[in-house]
């Protein structure tokens, strides 16, 4: 059985959503559509598509222009009927000699076939992305208290985007991807279906100065992953660090929490780092368990 891996290309050949497709109904993601575009992890860089005995099988995605941190980051996915046939190895090999020393491959899930195929290439866990979710009914999410003259409000679009982005890079100057987020890239989301001012937190001091927010995200149902019912997310709680210390955090996370339950949802998700033990135990205590694990693996 061949495995042709054709050539790196700045545009995605159109099978790529075949594969992203089939995965999808395996795995519950990516977040791919039948039609429109791909997934934003897919824009720009470079493509390069697997085909197994002449059929789409495989799939990498390379951002040439790296994270934050300075690593180029790819998405490596293998088509569920082509797996176990040396797709993932053969696409793996060709990304470690494309890509720039330092460079970071996700595997989403924690499979074992992609530690296998990290282990073959000497490629070792590098990053963790724990995927937590808790019981919206049976948690104990007690309204927010608030000190220190702050107060909460709901994001206004249009308005509110610099001042947000500006907490957002100071909150998360230390994170590869969140640190780098752009006014361009919140009013693209904007413009999704899912976004909703109604459940987007901002927290103000007594000088009206946006300190803290807390966006919230509703996932439709995803079968294999989020089966039967909506799913909230605690998308981004991001605090000045100026503020840290004054339970700010907390308040705008309960804020949310409650809305995503006030929706009538009856799971909530988020994703941490895996190695941020005090968001660990502040989301512990709030009821979220593991739920999924992400793993980035590099040389």
């Amino acid at each position: 059985m061949a495995i042709d891996l054709g050539k790196w290309t700045a545009n995605p050949d159109p099978a790529v959503r075949e594969v992203l497709l089939a995965v999808k109904t395996e795995d519950g993601r990516p977040e791919v559509d039948a039609t429109g575009p791909l997934p934003h992890e897919f824009d720009g860089g470079l493509h390069l598509l697997a085909r197994h005995d002449g059929v789409p099988a495989g799939y990498v995605h390379l951002d040439v222009d790296g994270d934050s941190h300075g690593h180029q980051v790819a998405e490596l996915l293998v088509h569920p009927a082509h797996r176990r046939h040396g797709v993932g190895t053969a696409l793996a090999q060709a990304l470690t000699e494309r890509a720039a020393a330092g460079f970071r491959v996700w595997a989403h899930g924690d499979h074992p076939g992609a530690a296998a195929i990290a282990g073959k290439l000497g490629l070792a866990r590098r990053r963790e992305l724990l995927v937590l979710h808790a019981d919206a009914d049976r948690a104990d999410w007690p309204e927010p208290v608030l000190h220190n003259g702050f107060r909460l409000r709901t994001f206004v679009p249009g308005q509110d985007e610099d001042a947000m982005v500006a907490v957002n890079a100071r909150a998360f100057d230390w994170h590869p991807e969140q640190g780098a987020l752009t006014v361009a890239e919140v009013r693209e989301e904007e413009r999704q279906a899912w976004f909703d001012p109604a459940g987007f937190f901002l927290a103000e001091n007594d000088r009206g100065e946006v300190v803290g927010f807390h966006w919230t995200k509703v996932h439709d149902p995803v079968p294999g992953r989020f089966d039967g019912d909506p799913v909230g997310e605690v998308y981004v709680v991001g605090v000045d660090p100026a503020t840290q210390g004054s339970g700010l955090g907390k308040a705008l996370t309960l804020a949310g929490l409650r809305y995503l339950r006030s929706r009538g949802l009856l799971r909530v998700i988020l994703y941490v780092e895996g190695d941020n033990a005090p968001a660990l135990a502040v989301y512990t205590k709030l009821g979220f368990d593991r739920f999924e694990t992400d793993v980035q693996y590099g040389a």
